[in-house]
């Protein structure tokens, strides 16, 4: 996997990229991270990439040719059809573990980062993005959305894990909510671990997860819980 980032601030995705489980993976060559700054492409000697916006209004907009400039640069070089380009705005789908499955099976992945009240609709038009939303709130700029999907879809490209069951076995990867986990000491403050888990019957410690996992998930999120009831998985047990 290949993550392009067209960005103003590449240190803030740099940075924190390079750190833990993206951290390693990149380290072991299993995904790159090739940020670039769209103030580079701008036409002008103090750099600047933004202007005020026609029609008034408050803020300032990224200029539509540093973008387009930028892209067409970033794609000339990537040489690859198996990519996609996600930008993040509230007309999006939001992002989930799905999406999120189905991205890590790319070769490429290019986040078109906005900032300030965003970027010139004429370079969103000429780029064609896929929209992509993380929820109803608005932020600062696309990087912390891009750094959010950047980690969920890392965690599912094989090799990025310890063990690839680690993301089996985890929230919203079957539909459920993820089972309570424990580890030692096996008594603290009073509290138990349950003695399934010291059993060391592995067929009674999935069944006593997976009737956690529809506890949890029926307690927490009913939406969820009324979907898988409904679903495949739940036919297929």
């Amino acid at each position: 996997m290949n993550y392009h980032v067209m960005t103003l601030f590449p240190e803030l995705i740099e940075n924190t990229f390079n750190h833990s489980i993206t951290g390693r993976a990149m380290e072991n060559g299993i995904v790159t991270l090739n940020t670039v700054n769209i103030r580079d492409y701008a036409q002008n000697k103090t750099k600047h990439v933004d202007d005020y916006i026609y029609g008034g209004g408050s803020g300032m907009l990224i200029q539509a040719e540093p973008v387009w400039l930028c892209y067409q640069d970033l794609i000339s070089k990537i040489q690859d059809e198996n990519f996609k380009v996600l930008y993040m705005s509230p007309r999006g789908k939001t992002f989930n573990q799905k999406m999120a499955n189905e991205l890590a099976e790319l070769d490429n992945v290019i986040f078109l980062c906005g900032h300030y009240e965003g970027i010139d609709e004429r370079a969103i038009e000429l780029i064609n993005p896929e929209y992509v939303s993380i929820g109803d709130f608005v932020l600062t700029g696309g990087e912390l959305p891009s750094l959010l999907m950047m980690d969920a879809i890392t965690r599912q490209i094989s090799g990025v894990l310890g063990s690839d069951d680690s993301a089996i076995d985890e929230s919203f990867y079957n539909g459920l909510l993820e089972y309570p986990q424990y580890t030692r000491p096996a008594v603290y403050e009073g509290l138990e671990v349950p003695s399934v888990l010291l059993s060391g019957n592995h067929k009674l410690i999935e069944q006593w997860r997976h009737e956690k996992a529809l506890e949890i998930t029926k307690e927490h999120r009913p939406d969820l819980y009324k979907k898988y009831m409904e679903s495949d998985n739940f036919d297929s047990e």
